[in-house]
């Protein structure tokens, strides 16, 4: 009941880590949108596993094949199927998890829920999963880049190493300039840095996601249940390992005063606007016409490889050691999720606003 997400542009997910595949169905998506598959397979590729030496290892081509909804290069306004086939599970690393509850983890929860798990990479629960919501999301990109529409998303934080600019000042073009995907040059040096030894350690970190949205106009997000922002942080929290959302001065506003929060109106040529973006682009739920900005919290991965107490299944108190191939620190992998669950929101919110 929850592998689907939108209203009027929906996109059902399905697959295991460790199963044939992943993939999902896109429906609602306008007709005639020119389709550039090497657009979607880039994006892909920026999410996929074993592109660097501060990400997991797997060896996944994560080439994308769609079944249906393209014609002649166009969508058709029809669902859209796809498929990414698994090629490089390693199942058998995760025999020692049958029986063991990782920290931290979906094992219990999902044992408790349905009485049965796939412990092999977590099965459902495991990150690969995104990797469609990439292909998902990169289709809404191409929706949302014909009306003028741009989503930038960076890594601003990791652990205590945190971003001295603020975004208007960034020059976006250097966040692929470095593996961490961060546009600060000496900060993102840094950044790997310490990454390279929490791996080595066998340990986790997590961190900050910041994202810019640019050219939504005045008017997109419902009053009361479906503010935008409210849309945004249901969809941000819905990717694996976030613990947190805040738009604007978010946290940072508690410590302003009203007067020093406050987004002033101005008016520039015949155009109103506001002369500060406290707001992060919202206002009553609803886009002001400024840059949407917000951000993402990410906790540490949660399974590693230093030894850890738990529980078996049996309610045995036992020592972990977990195996297997896993990200030291998502926020790399994840930019591009960010990027792409807020695609299919504002889509969704455009389409709403245009029915």
């Amino acid at each position: 009941m929850s592998n689907t997400t939108g209203k009027l542009f929906t996109f059902t997910s399905f697959g295991e880590s460790h199963g044939r595949g992943i993939g999902g169905i896109v429906d609602g998506c306008p007709a005639g949108i020119e389709f550039e598959e090497s657009y979607i397979q880039n994006e892909l590729n920026r999410r996929r596993p074993g592109q660097s030496d501060i990400s997991t290892p797997r060896n996944e081509g994560d080439k994308v094949e769609f079944l249906s909804g393209i014609f002649e290069g166009k969508t058709t306004g029809t669902p859209i199927a796809f498929v990414i086939w698994n090629e490089n599970q390693h199942s058998s690393d995760y025999d020692h998890l049958k029986e063991v509850f990782r920290p931290s983890h979906a094992d219990y929860t999902y044992q408790q829920k349905y009485g049965i798990r796939d412990h092999r990479g977590g099965g459902r629960s495991s990150a690969r999963e995104t990797a469609s919501r990439v292909v998902a999301g990169a289709i809404a990109k191409l929706a949302l880049k014909k009306i003028g529409v741009e989503i930038i998303a960076f890594t601003s934080q990791v652990g205590h190493i945190a971003m001295t600019q603020n975004y208007e000042t960034i020059d976006f073009k250097l966040i692929e300039s470095n593996i961490v995907r961060c546009p600060e040059t000496e900060t993102a040096n840094n950044m790997i840095a310490y990454i390279k030894n929490l791996k080595e350690e066998g340990d986790s970190i997590g961190g900050i996601i910041s994202c810019v949205v640019k050219g939504v106009p005045i008017g997109w997000g419902e009053p009361i249940f479906d503010k935008l922002q409210a849309r945004l942080a249901q969809s941000m929290l819905s990717i694996n390992a976030t613990h947190g959302f805040d738009f604007g001065k978010g946290f940072e506003g508690i410590s302003l005063k009203g007067s020093q929060m406050n987004d002033s109106f101005i008016k520039v040529g015949n155009q109103i606007t506001t002369k500060t973006n406290n707001s992060g682009g919202v206002q009553g739920g609803i886009s002001n016409g400024q840059d949407i900005y917000f951000r993402v919290l990410f906790k540490p991965v949660a399974t590693i490889a230093k030894k850890q107490e738990t529980i078996d299944i049996h309610s045995n108190e036992v020592e972990l050691e977990a195996r297997g191939r896993h990200d030291p620190c998502v926020l790399p992998r994840a930019v591009p999720i960010v990027e792409a669950m807020t695609a299919l929101t504002l889509l969704d919110l455009w389409l709403t606003k245009n029915s």
